[in-house]
């Protein structure tokens, strides 16, 4: 594969505003995972903050293991964009459709993307870590106060 071809990985095909919050996220965690331990321990301290210990160290070992997975048994590099960019990468494009699709239970769709992003083998360990850190990330957006999610707090219900 010449690198040229691996580059394309990179090629802006959107902007991070048009994905929904959850495929977001994970592009988001899978940009500030490729940029080293500094931001792994941001990650880290941001999932126990969210989700708890337990969890938030469970949720940090399952994106270690997917972006682990997607290195060790890649087809080609996967190509990602500065954590603060606004554009959406085409392998972050892949990898935010794969992380929902797993986490909606779109199990065959999932392996399907899975194995554009690592060899067929790998495939079905790929979609069972996709759809955990799938549904850590829907558990931190439920945690999250509806004010920051974007929705405005509804009033108190009237109880007669």
């Amino acid at each position: 594969m010449t690198t040229t071809s691996c580059k394309r990985g990179a090629a802006p095909v959107g902007i991070i505003s048009d994905l929904d919050a959850t495929e977001a996220a994970a592009v988001v965690y899978f940009r500030m995972w490729c940029n080293g331990p500094a931001a792994q321990a941001r990650v880290r301290a941001e999932f126990i903050q969210q989700l708890g210990h337990a969890h938030g160290v469970r949720t940090t070992e399952t994106l270690d293991r997917l972006c682990r997975t997607c290195v060790d048994f890649g087809r080609r590099p996967l190509m990602c964009h500065s954590v603060r960019c606004t554009c959406l990468g085409a392998d972050e494009s892949c990898f935010a459709t794969f992380v929902a699709s797993a986490g909606d239970g779109c199990r065959e769709d999932a392996m399907l993307i899975a194995t554009l992003l690592v060899r067929v083998d790998m495939a079905p360990v790929l979609t069972a870590l996709g759809t955990d850190f799938c549904l850590a990330l829907k558990r931190m957006q439920l945690s999250a106060p509806r004010e920051t999610a974007g929705h405005p707090k509804p009033a108190a219900p009237t109880i007669h």
